[in-house]
């Protein structure tokens, strides 16, 4: 997995069409390419988030930057994410809670089994939080690069609502478990929260 930043993608594009091939050439990973597969995972989450839209088909295709006309369009798109993965989240976690996710734990930690009847709806919840941790990665770094005052001030608001939203599916999913799997579960929701600004890819 790569973290990659926000602001050095956004960087490599100019203000008109990127084209693909454009894009490989001039983005670099530690002075490399990217693989052509991991750079199209990248400016699709890129596209998830807003901070890109892309436009055609196959070779034709290119993407623009900074696709948002205002405020409201801005906010708007947002709050449109944040309900799609709070409704998948709440959706798993009905299945999940009183339920064990971690059978045959190992002294130490070191080795688990996934419970069978629990592990798509496990692996379903952990893609749906990744994708509200990026979003507050992505929200903080457009906060932290705007000039709009108003604008910054909704934003903070947004993050404060999955913050506490996360807040609350955290505690669900812990209530009533043994310390071994709680400890389990708190290690895979740190490993999905990115640094401020960055995906983790």
């Amino acid at each position: 997995m790569q973290i990659i930043s926000i602001g050095y993608i956004l960087e490599c594009m100019n203000d008109e069409k990127n084209y693909f091939g454009d894009l490989w050439q001039t983005c670099l990973n530690n002075k490399k390419r990217f693989n052509r597969t991991k750079l199209k995972e990248i400016l699709k989450r890129m596209e998830v988030l807003g901070h890109i839209k892309k436009h055609g088909y196959k070779d034709d295709a290119y993407y623009v930057k900074y696709y948002h006309y205002s405020m409201e369009e801005n906010i708007g798109f947002i709050n449109n994410i944040m309900f799609t993965y709070e409704s998948k989240i709440n959706s798993t976690i009905k299945n999940l809670e009183n339920r064990k996710i971690f059978v045959d734990i190992s002294k130490g930690l070191i080795s688990s089994k996934f419970n069978k009847y629990t592990k798509s709806d496990y692996e379903l919840l952990l893609t749906s939080m990744s994708g509200m941790f990026e979003l507050a990665s992505s929200i903080l770094w457009t906060k932290e690069n705007s000039d709009d005052d108003k604008l910054k001030k909704e934003l903070k608001n947004c993050f404060n609502q999955i913050n506490e939203f996360m807040a609350e599916i955290n505690q669900r999913l812990l209530q009533g478990r043994g310390t071994e799997e709680r400890i389990l579960l708190q290690r895979d929701f740190t490993s999905k929260i990115p640094k401020a600004g960055y995906l983790k890819i």
